[in-house]
């Protein structure tokens, strides 16, 4: 690409000079390219040239293959899509009747389509209004040179997150939690292998038994009673021993297996308990639920009896081998003979199984994601009538995960009667040479069929063995997607020598507080001091940064810049549990658990005693709908409390946050959500909760910040103002602005109330 001054010299752009005769043909008299593309994939994704001018008035194109240029000229309802699939970009130019045209390029071209298109709404806009877009200060990332966002700290381009398919060596992790029962896999495997030897004895007593008493008895001589006794009792004896020991071998090897799972599910829980809102923020919970329970459950079975047979499997191959070659070297290396080709075929297919079975199990994330998304709100499903929208989501997510194994079967259903194949034609193989052998009296009939047995067990573990590279792959991915979870380390580290809480003034220091989600900038030069005792009110748009404040106060996350004090001491250097037990938070929408109202009442202070809980519940001025419920306080909440009203749930918010009586108290719009006689109920309860306590609430309805001793104005993520209510209104600022536009939007109410009362009557 070059830049060139292309037709004008006010307009530079990039493009690609084999296009600059062509392109200077198609402009009007004083038309100028503004933005370009060149595209290199035609519409069978064939590689061919074609290229994409936006001008100050249409959009111009050359499709790569065709001989004409087309034009667009820009029109109201007109708009560009860019997304990408399966390693090609798409760009599709829409109008109001449908779409208009469609372009497809490889990756490589990703940038610029992105300029493209971020560059057509205004041109777009200005052609039908001819208003000229303002002009904000480019923002790039220093690297690729993508086009950021105002606030956007990070490229999203360059900190992708780099994809890691699974490695079977993933499961050799599980030592970690295998260790502990080390001794227990000793016995397992001393009991294995005294299992596997006694599967070797009935095979090689059947040579004597051929060729001592059923050929001299089939050639006319007596049958040798003592002979037969002994094998037979031999025989019976090797199979009652084979199972006493496969016995006591499974038995303790499925045990430990149970208990390896059982520690994996709970260390993989208690990890993600202890990390931050930050990683939740970007997970589903169907995906997560998965992990823990089908995943784990998934590699307890691989450990408990595919691993186990595989190790049997190997035992009984090596102790085959060894007994083969002791009886018949030349025999023995012709029975390895289809060996290589299966290890060969083996080591064929095992990437693709690999990959294969982790993308099942992302697409099956997607499926349980469907079901944990749409039964938790099945209220809000019924309530739109979206039935039909969310079966069909399922049916799609469904089909995505049928479509998805169907692929990985066809290697699959290949490849296991192949490797049946080979030990078939091994055992042929056998057969043709054992016989030359016993015609050349090199060996025996009963040699001979020591031989087949034995490599029909040989061939046939073979074949199993063959069977463990598709559990084994699908126990890789699910290993790997509960490490996954482990190897993430919170952003919220626990101090390596905390400080003792103790007893806490709650004085609140925020010093140059800065934070950003991801790559976008949140909060930045935050300096707030919050007295122990005082009652502030944040107040602001929506996106300002006041719930993300709150957020770092109670350290769900940690700044990224400066500092947050409590009494001189940054909150950093406190146990995080610690800490928390000081804070008392009620949100807009308080989660209830499912269990009774005394359990939820109780669930920051689970020894609390009855009397506490029924203090709690009448200072929040729940004690008395609680008496009005069937079981009172014995009476069971639904899921995310289900069969409560919002204000009653609220008001139990509002007890459980008083029973643990905090020091710090958050108040995240916690009358946001109710009528205004409810809002008088929980005003009550929340007058309780707030006395002596150092107090951060944030409110839209500025009216319920009044008895605020400070209301602090944020925009844009900073402070903008901080003072008394009347202090902010005589300033005439940003809190001024927002309570007279609050006020408009009630009198516009009330005037619409009126006006339907009036037309009533």
């Amino acid at each position: 690409m070059i830049t060139t001054d292309f037709p004008s010299e006010q307009t530079r752009v990039e493009l690609p000079e084999r296009w600059h005769a062509e392109a200077k043909l198609q402009l009007a008299p004083g038309e100028n390219v503004q933005s370009a593309l060149e595209v290199d994939l035609d519409s069978k994704l064939h590689f061919a040239k074609g290229i994409i001018l936006l001008t100050e008035h249409r959009v111009l194109s050359r499709a790569p293959g065709a001989a004409e240029w087309q034009a667009w000229p820009y029109r109201a309802g007109m708009r560009l899509k860019l997304h990408d699939h399966a390693g090609v970009g798409h760009l599709e130019l829409f109008d109001s009747h449908g779409r208009l045209a469609a372009w497809r390029f490889t990756l490589g071209q990703n940038l610029h389509a992105l300029r493209l298109a971020e560059q057509f709404t205004p041109m777009l806009e200005t052609a039908l209004t001819g208003v000229p877009p303002v002009r904000i200060e480019e923002h790039a990332c220093p690297t690729c040179k993508a086009p950021l966002a105002p606030d956007e700290v990070d490229c999203p381009i360059c900190t992708k997150v780099v994809y890691t398919p699974p490695s079977t060596w993933t499961l050799f992790r599980l030592w970690r939690f295998a260790h502990p029962y080390r001794w227990q896999l000793l016995g397992g495997f001393t009991l294995m292998l005294l299992s596997t030897a006694a599967h070797m004895i009935p095979p090689y007593l059947s040579m004597p038994l051929m060729d001592n008493v059923l050929i001299p008895y089939q050639n006319g001589q007596p049958v040798n009673t003592e002979l037969v006794t002994m094998y037979m009792s031999g025989l019976l004896g090797a199979a009652v021993l084979a199972w006493i020991l496969g016995w006591a071998k499974t038995y303790v090897l499925a045990l430990v297996s149970e208990r390896i799972g059982a520690d994996l599910r709970t260390n993989t829980y208690e990890h993600l308990l202890r990390l931050s809102l930050e990683y939740f923020g970007g997970k589903r919970t169907g995906d997560l639920m998965s992990r823990i329970g089908s995943e784990s459950d998934r590699i307890c079975v691989f450990l408990s009896l595919h691993l186990l047979d595989f190790a049997s499997d190997c035992l009984m191959i090596i102790m085959t081998g060894v007994i083969l070659f002791s009886i018949d070297p030349w025999l023995a290396m012709v029975t390895l003979v289809p060996l290589p080709f299966i290890a060969w075929l083996i080591h064929l297919v095992r990437d693709r199984l690999r990959t294969g079975f982790e993308k099942i199990d992302r697409v099956w994330g997607e499926v349980t994601n469907v079901l944990a998304d749409t039964i938790p709100g099945i209220r809000v499903v019924k309530a739109f009538a979206q039935e039909t929208r969310e079966a069909n989501r399922f049916r799609v997510a469904n089909r995505h995960n049928l479509a998805v194994n169907d692929k990985l079967n066809k290697v699959w259903s290949l490849f296991s009667p192949t490797v049946s194949f080979l030990t078939e034609l091994g055992l042929l193989v056998i057969y043709v040479f054992g016989i030359w052998q016993v015609s050349q009296s090199h060996i025996t009939v009963g040699v001979l069929t020591a031989f087949l047995t034995y490599s029909a067990r040989f061939y046939g573990r073979l074949d199993s063995m063959s069977r463990i590279v598709s559990v084994t792959q699908k126990s890789a991915s699910a290993a790997k997607r509960i490490f996954d979870i482990l190897d993430h380390v919170s952003s919220v580290p626990e101090p390596s020598n905390p400080v003792k809480v103790g007893k806490i003034e709650g004085n609140i220091t925020l010093r140059e507080v800065g934070f950003r989600y991801g790559n976008r900038a949140v909060n930045r030069g935050v300096n707030l001091e919050i007295k122990a005792g005082e009652m502030i009110g944040l107040v602001g748009h929506s996106g300002s940064g006041k719930s993300t404040l709150v957020n770092l106060i109670c350290r769900f996350y940690d700044v990224a810049e400066g500092a947050i004090l409590l009494d001189g001491v940054d909150i950093r250097s406190f146990a995080v549990s610690d800490y928390r037990r000081n804070i008392g938070l009620v949100l807009q929408e308080p989660f209830l658990f499912f269990g009774t109202i005394a359990e939820n009442l109780a669930y920051g202070k689970p020894n609390a005693t009855r009397a506490e809980i029924m203090a709690a519940a009448r200072a929040a001025h729940a004690h008395d709908f609680i008496l009005r419920l069937p079981q009172g306080y014995d009476s069971m909440v639904g899921e995310r409390g289900q069969g409560l009203s919002g204000g009653e749930r609220q008001r139990i918010s509002i007890a459980r946050a008083l029973l643990i009586d905090p020091k710090i108290l958050i108040l995240d719009e916690a009358t946001a959500s109710v009528d205004s006689e409810t809002e008088k109920e929980i005003q009550k309860a929340l007058d309780n909760l707030v006395a002596g306590r150092t107090t951060i609430a944030i409110a839209h309805r500025l009216s319920t910040l009044q008895r605020a001793n400070r209301l602090v104005v944020m925009d844009r993520g900073r402070v903008v103002e901080e003072g008394p209510h009347e202090e902010l209104m005589a300033q005439e600022g940003a809190y001024y602005r927002l309570y007279q536009a609050q006020a408009r939007n009630v009198d516009t109410d009330l005037d619409d109330t009126n006006t339907k009362r009036h037309d009533d009557n």
